[in-house]
C-alpha cells in the first residue's frame, strides 16, 4: 500500500482526489517503465512515497532522476509515487518484475489504493508481443488502446478523433470457431487482469499499448509516450518527437555502461 515520504508533505501526499494516475505493466521490453521515466524526468516530478508490496522482485539502487552529485545517492526501490499537482498527474513507477502468482493479490491492491486515494482515472502504458498479431493486427499503426465502459463514455468520442485505433479482440480457437472472441494481450503481464478487474468494479481505467519486440526498446517507448502525450498534452508540442522529452541519467547504464561511483 502507498506509504508517504517526508517530502510529500504526510497525509496531503495521499490524497490524489481528481488526479490522473498513470502506471506501467511490467510488459515486453518494459516499454511502459522506460515511457515511465521519460515522464517524470521530463516534467521533474517529484517523489512523494513508496508503493509496499510483497509482489515485486525486492530491490535497491541510486536515484534514477539524478541531475547532480548531490542527489545521485538517494536510494530508489521498487515501486515509488511521483506526483505533480499542477498537472493534476500522479505516477506509480514499478522497477522489478511480479513473484510468481502475484499478478493477482498486486491488481487487488493497487485498484483498492486507486479507491481510497479518489483518483479519477488511471492510465496503464503496456505492451505486446508484435510476432503473436493476427492479421487484422498486422495492419497500420503498431499503437492500440483499451478503455472501460466507464471512461468510454467520458473519453470514447475524444479517441475516435483522434482515429486512433482500438484492441482488436482475437478468436479463442483460431481455425476451429473464429466467431468467439476474446482479449489476448500476449507478453502484456498485468494489463489483461488489471483492465477487466477495473471493468467489473466501475474504475475509469485506459491502456495504451505498442506492439514491440525483446532488444533496445528505447524507440518505442518514445512512440508510446508521444502517443500518451497526444491525449494528456503533458507536453506542449506541434509534432511529437523524441527531442521533447528528456532522458533521465540511469539511461546510461541500460547496456552494460560500469556501475556509477557514487555506489562504492
Amino acid at each position: 500500500m502507498f506509504v508517504p515520504c517526508d517530502r510529500g508533505g504526510g497525509s496531503a501526499a495521499s490524497d490524489f482526489k481528481g488526479f490522473t494516475l498513470l502506471v506501467p505493466a511490467v510488459s515486453v521490453g518494459n516499454v511502459g517503465q522506460l515511457a515511465v521515466d521519460l515522464v517524470i524526468s521530463t516534467l521533474d516530478m517529484t517523489k512523494v512515497g513508496y508503493f509496499y508490496t510483497d509482489c515485486l522482485v525486492p530491490m535497491v539502487g541510486n536515484n534514477p532522476y539524478a541531475t547532480a552529485e548531490e542527489n545521485s545517492t538517494e536510494l530508489s526501490i521498487n515501486a515509488e509515487v511521483y506526483s505533480l499537482p499542477s498537472k493534476k498527474l500522479v505516477v506509480l513507477q514499478i522497477r522489478s518484475p511480479f513473484i510468481k502468482n502475484k499478478y493477482r493479490p498486486f491488481c487487488e491492491t493497487l485498484l483498492s489504493w486507486v479507491k481510497s486515494s479518489r483518483c479519477a482515472r488511471v492510465v496503464v502504458l503496456s505492451s505486446s508481443h508484435a510476432y503473436q498479431r493476427d492479421d487484422e493486427q498486422l495492419l497500420g499503426t503498431p499503437l492500440r488502446y483499451l478503455l472501460t465502459p466507464d471512461l468510454e463514455k467520458a473519453v470514447g468520442g475524444l479517441m475516435q478523433e483522434l482515429n486512433w485505433k482500438e484492441m482488436e479482440k482475437v478468436a479463442a480457437y483460431p481455425g476451429v470457431n473464429d466467431t468467439d472472441k476474446v482479449l489476448h494481450i500476449p507478453g502484456g503481464g498485468i494489463t489483461k487482469l488489471l483492465f477487466t478487474e477495473s471493468c467489473s468494479k466501475g474504475i475509469q481505467m485506459a491502456v495504451l499499448l505498442k506492439f514491440c519486440s525483446e532488444g533496445d526498446n528505447i524507440p518505442d517507448a518514445f512512440v508510446l509516450v508521444n502517443y500518451l502525450n497526444e491525449w494528456l498534452q503533458l507536453v506542449k508540442s506541434e509534432v511529437n518527437t523524441s527531442s521533447q522529452w528528456k532522458i533521465p541519467s540511469s539511461w546510461r547504464l541500460l547496456f552494460g555502461n560500469g556501475l556509477p561511483p557514487a555506489l562504492f
